[in-house]
Parts: structure tokens; C-alpha cells; sequence
């Protein structure tokens, strides 16, 4: 088929655009060209900012497609863009959404038709995603746009742009740092191998059953917080009896995420004045979520399980995850250590001594 991917040179889009070429399709990507890429052999790369209309109208003409991927379209006027853009122009739309738009629950897992966030405790990216998502429903409703939506969770592998989740506990235990556990480490979590994750998104394009809808997309295994450290532990070799463990006490856990204690760049001593309880809530969770990667911290509390059900993915594709979480682990740790990373990437751990100390304080 002939298929364009609004992306194609990151991560995600990346894996992509190689699965589509490696089964046999031709494969377009439009982006910006600021990254620097080697595409599968016959791809061929289309240069426009999304955020300037006449760019993208321009770089796209008339063309047709079976199928249109927007792996990077953040904001509803981008979205609103493409439908103009692609009214019967194209068989099928999947737009990339995220599972940070599902508000907090104690019933699990979450499906599809679990309620979303939009107030408060939602942010712009979060509430953007649900935004674009009402437009593709609205076009499919009343003009029989074909779209249908992927909602990606915690995306797990090589190439990952967000350096502060596996790629972060890799260097931290290569380098026999300690190793910080939230309250008991039995809270469970989930992610999506990008390579499943970029199968899944081929096996969706023109199936008409996934149009107007909305798909959970991550892996089909669950752990807790201590089983991922575990896990990393055992592959790169570490041992995971050898790893040397902190608990962050419950309570402080709860002083952390409601704001009370400050972390970060944020002077720990004295809560300044001139800081609202809320930026310090916000600067706390984006530094511990660097510990232990949590979805969407500003919805979920920090010691609730988060996890997925994707049957309607296998049910209306026939979609299965192939790679275990381990197997996903291996095959990072393989590229961190193949591309050099495992020996040039390197993180401040200075917010960690800092709260190492203050744990110890209070012992």
C-alpha cells in the first residue's frame, strides 16, 4: 500500500516507517528534517512544518494514500489540519494518542470505555490529546472521515527520546548506584515494546472495523516496581540480589506527590514562598518519575497499579504482543551496549543523593 507517515524519524515513528518498509509498503514520511536518519532503502522523505499550513498543503499537493499515520500531531489544530488536508484523500488515519488521557481508578484493567481526564488534575498535553481525539470522532461521525486512534503507554526500547525512563535505571545500576523503591515496590506497571507497538499500528491500517475508536496500545505483561528492577538487574548481568535497594518510606511518598516536600531544583530546606504547593507538586513527580517511570503521576497516585486491557486491539486486528518484557529489556540493553550508550550516556543522580540523605535523616 501506499502510505504516509506524518514523523517517520524518531522512535517511535521510526520503527514505524521500518516495519511498513520491511513488509513490503511504500512509505512516505513528511517532518520537519531537523533529524538526522537513515531511512529504509526506497523511502521517500517529504520536508514541512505542521504548524505552517501552506507548508504542509505545499509538501503534499494532491497526492493520495491508502493509509495516513500522524505519529506527531500533538495539538487539535494539527489534527484539524490533516482532516482538511485528507478529506478523500486517503482510505484510513490512525492518529497517535496516549493512555495519559484515562482518569484514575481502582478497577483495572482500563479499557477503552473508562472515563478520561479532563479537569484539573490533567496537563496540556494530556488534555490536547483528548482534543484531537474529539475531532476524529466528530469527522468519522459526520463525514465518514476514516479514522481510527492508537493510544500508546509507556513505549519501551532502542532509540527512546525520553532518555530518563529504562535508559536512566541501565546506567544507574551499570554503575552499582543505589537503587530507590517506592513504599513496598509491589505496585504494577506495563509498557509497549516499540517494535510491537509499530506491528500493531501496521496491522490496524484499513481494517473499516477500527474506524471511529479508540485502541490501548502497550505489552501483555505486568510488573511491579521491583520486578522491573529485577528484570534489568538479570539482563545486563547485575543480578538482581545484588542490587543495592532503598525504600522510600509510604508516608514521604505521599508528602512527595501532594507538593509538601519539594525535590529537585527546589532548595530543601525552606518551601519557598514565591512557590505554589502546585509547582512544587510538579517538579517533584517529574523528578521521581525519573527513578521509577510511572504513567501520567499527575492523575495516578504514586503507589496505584496502572495497567491496560488491549483485547480490543487483538479482537479487531488480530494483534498479539510477541516480545516478553524481558525479551524487551534484552533487546535494549543490546542497542544501549551496540550503539555506545551503555559507556557515554550519563545523568545527575544529584536529586537522588538528595533524597537519599533526607531518607536517611529520618531513619
Amino acid at each position: 500500500m501506499n502510505v504516509l507517515v506524518v514523523g517517520g524519524t524518531q522512535f517511535n515513528g521510526l520503527a514505524l516507517v521500518q516495519e511498513l518498509a520491511r513488509t513490503g509498503h511504500r512509505v512516505t514520511v513528511v517532518n520537519r528534517g531537523q533529524t538526522q536518519v537513515t531511512l529504509p532503502y526506497g523511502v521517500e522523505r517529504l520536508y514541512a512544518d505542521r504548524t505552517q499550513p501552506e507548508s504542509l498543503r505545499k509538501a503534499l499537493g494532491r497526492r493520495e494514500w491508502d493509509a495516513v499515520y500522524d505519529i506527531s500531531g500533538y495539538r487539535p489544530e494539527d489534527v484539524s489540519l490533516m482532516i482538511e488536508i485528507l478529506a478523500d484523500r486517503t482510505g484510513h488515519y490512525i492518529f497517535a494518542s496516549s493512555t495519559v488521557i484515562y482518569a484514575a481508578t481502582q478497577t483495572l484493567p482500563i479499557t477503552e470505555g473508562h472515563a478520561v481526564e479532563r479537569g484539573q488534575a490533567q496537563n496540556e498535553y494530556g488534555l490536547n490529546k483528548l482534543l484531537c481525539e474529539d475531532l476524529l470522532v466528530e469527522a468519522w461521525r459526520k463525514r465518514s472521515f476514516p479514522a481510527s486512534i492508537a493510544a500508546l503507554s509507556m513505549v519501551f526500547g532502542p532509540h527512546n527520546i525520553v532518555p530518563d525512563r529504562e535508559q536512566r535505571m541501565f546506567i544507574r545500576l551499570q554503575k552499582g548506584r543505589k537503587v530507590l523503591i517506592p513504599g513496598s515496590g509491589s505496585t504494577l506497571g506495563q509498557v509497549g515494546y516499540v517494535k510491537d507497538q509499530a506491528r500493531a499500528l501496521r496491522m490496524m491500517m484499513q481494517k473499516p472495523a477500527t474506524f471511529g475508536k479508540r485502541y490501548n496500545l502497550t505489552g501483555g505483561d505486568y510488573f511491579s516496581d521491583e520486578g522491573y528492577v529485577d528484570t534489568l538487574a538479570d539482563v545486563m548481568g547485575v543480578g538482581a540480589q545484588n542490587v543495592d535497594r532503598l525504600s522510600i518510606p509510604a508516608e514521604f511518598m505521599d508528602r512527595i506527590y501532594s507538593g509538601e516536600v519539594p525535590l529537585g531544583a527546589v532548595d530543601m530546606t525552606v518551601h519557598a514562598d514565591t512557590r505554589t504547593r502546585q509547582d512544587t507538586r510538579k517538579q517533584s513527580l517529574f523528578q521521581i518519575n525519573c527513578i521509577i517511570q510511572r504513567l501520567a503521576p499527575n492523575i495516578h497516585p504514586w503507589d496505584r497499579s496502572v495497567l491496560f486491557s488491549v483485547e480490543r486491539l487483538k479482537d479487531d486486528t488480530g494483534w498479539r504482543p510477541e516480545f516478553t518484557f524481558q525479551a524487551a529489556v534484552e533487546h535494549t540493553w543490546d542497542w544501549m551496549q551496540s550503539s555506545g550508550r551503555s559507556q557515554s550516556l550519563d545523568f545527575d543522580f544529584a536529586f537522588e543523593d538528595q533524597l537519599i540523605e533526607q531518607i536517611a535523616g529520618r531513619a
